[in-house]
């Protein structure tokens, strides 16, 4: 499986405000690019955080993208992962819609009643105790096919996946203002490395808009 982390941050690294509401960080050009990394994955993941504050559908907006996918034998957008250990992702989210297939993966924690909610407009994936664990759960996505992943956040989602050194891949775009805020999330927040840091090798660097788009390779640790 290769895993590729996309996101948007200010100048000052922060995905969002104090808020934790979504703010619109890149300009079109980036949204397009974004667009065609989702036409380009198999699944696009989030954490449950993402889902409650932003209530993204996660599928591909342009139609010749759609088009180019069907004509590829593929659905039209791929699936959706939302990873919610408790299983807090509300039976209206907009990402499980009938748009695509979508994987909601849960740990044994997980109430019944949620388990049993979910599990009629989501597939479910167990692994774990208290917290998903990401890497059987990733080995659980590989098995159903699921082989170019895109991770669109949030903090706490990406940092998790670095420490189990599943990232193959990080594309930020990085706007053009300061978001501020010592509250405020980050690119990789949760616990953070204080030995063994991952190491990125820059693979390249694009203007995009009035920003700039950093690809960076993750070497292995």
């Amino acid at each position: 499986m290769h895993v590729v982390v996309n996101a948007a941050m200010s100048a000052d690294g922060k995905l969002s405000s104090r808020r934790r509401e979504q703010l619109a960080i890149s300009g079109d050009e980036d949204f397009a690019r974004v667009d065609r990394v989702r036409a380009e994955s198999d699944a696009v993941v989030v954490g449950v955080g993402t889902v409650l504050a932003d209530d993204p559908h996660l599928t591909v907006k342009d139609e010749r993208l759609r088009e180019r996918r069907r004509e590829r034998g593929e659905p039209e957008t791929p699936a959706r992962v939302v990873v919610d250990s408790s299983g807090r992702t509300p039976t209206d989210a907009a990402v499980l819609d009938d748009a695509a297939t979508t994987y909601c993966c849960l740990s044994e924690a997980a109430p019944v009643d949620r388990r049993a909610a979910l599990a009629d407009a989501a597939e479910l994936i167990t692994a774990g105790e208290e917290r998903v664990d990401l890497l059987r759960a990733f080995a659980a996505l590989q098995e159903a096919g699921l082989e170019q992943v895109m991770v669109e956040g949030g903090g706490e989602l990406i940092f998790s996946l670095f420490e189990a050194g599943l990232v193959d891949e990080l594309r930020v775009f990085i706007g053009p203002t300061i978001i501020g805020g010592r509250d405020a999330p980050t690119l990789a927040d949760g616990e953070g490395f204080v030995a063994d840091f991952p190491e990125l090798a820059l693979e390249a660097v694009d203007r995009l808009d009035e920003g700039v788009l950093l690809t960076w390779r993750v070497e292995d640790r």
